[in-house]
């Protein structure tokens, strides 16, 4: 499909249009035969099976423009779409938080948001940190503190780790466990990365 075909899409065009999809399949034979009420802000029509909608946003300061349909997960979209395969899918249901990614600055698990609710965002990923061929001072920390063993999920504890460092809470070891608890890691490198956190907190003046 051309870029002509794609579907404007919003969020609350999605939730909808699944929505009123869930109450008919529920309500059975009988209530697709009731005939329609008022009109709503989006028919069920608005976005075929198989459409894909066009969506803009910043993928680590470059302006980027992709195709996807609308159940693709910002995940996938950056895995996928874009080739940026730093960020990782683990569990894929939001509970490990190796897909951890930052949205507008706020760090979210990309696993569990649609691409198109992120239209017009700024998203950074870890490809993203380093700058001028320099590593950003939490990757840096996590080489000087071995705070990874397989790796799997550094991606997502480095950028859950830069955003818990500007949200200030990084001033002792418990507050950065508390703050940090919503990424895993199956390797248990816990008391590294908690140091890595501490020392990067410190190195940014934080």
């Amino acid at each position: 499909m051309s870029e002509q075909d794609a579907v404007p899409v919003r969020r609350r065009t999605v939730l909808k249009a699944a929505g009123a999809a869930g109450s008919v399949v529920a309500a059975g034979p009988a209530a697709m035969q009731t005939p329609a009420g008022p009109p709503t802000e989006v028919s069920l029509g608005a976005i075929p099976a198989g459409a894909t909608v066009q969506i803009a946003l910043s993928v680590n300061g470059v302006p980027r423009r992709v195709l996807v349909e609308p159940r693709v997960t910002l995940l996938d979209a950056l895995r996928e779409r874009m080739g940026l395969t730093g960020t990782k899918k683990g569990c894929d249901r939001g509970e490990c938080g190796a897909c951890t990614v930052l949205a507008d600055g706020e760090r979210i698990k990309s696993c569990l948001t649609l691409a198109v609710m992120r239209q017009g965002s700024e998203i950074t990923t870890v490809e993203g940190l380093a700058r001028d061929g320099e590593l950003h001072p939490v990757q840096e920390a996590f080489i000087r503190h071995d705070a990874f063993q397989c790796g799997g999920c550094t991606p997502g504890q480095i950028m859950s780790a830069v955003a818990c460092i500007r949200e200030g809470h990084a001033r002792s070891d418990d507050e950065v466990r508390e703050w940090m608890s919503g990424n895993l890691c199956r390797c248990a490198a816990y008391q590294n990365i908690v140091a890595a956190v501490r020392d990067a907190s410190r190195e940014m003046g934080a």
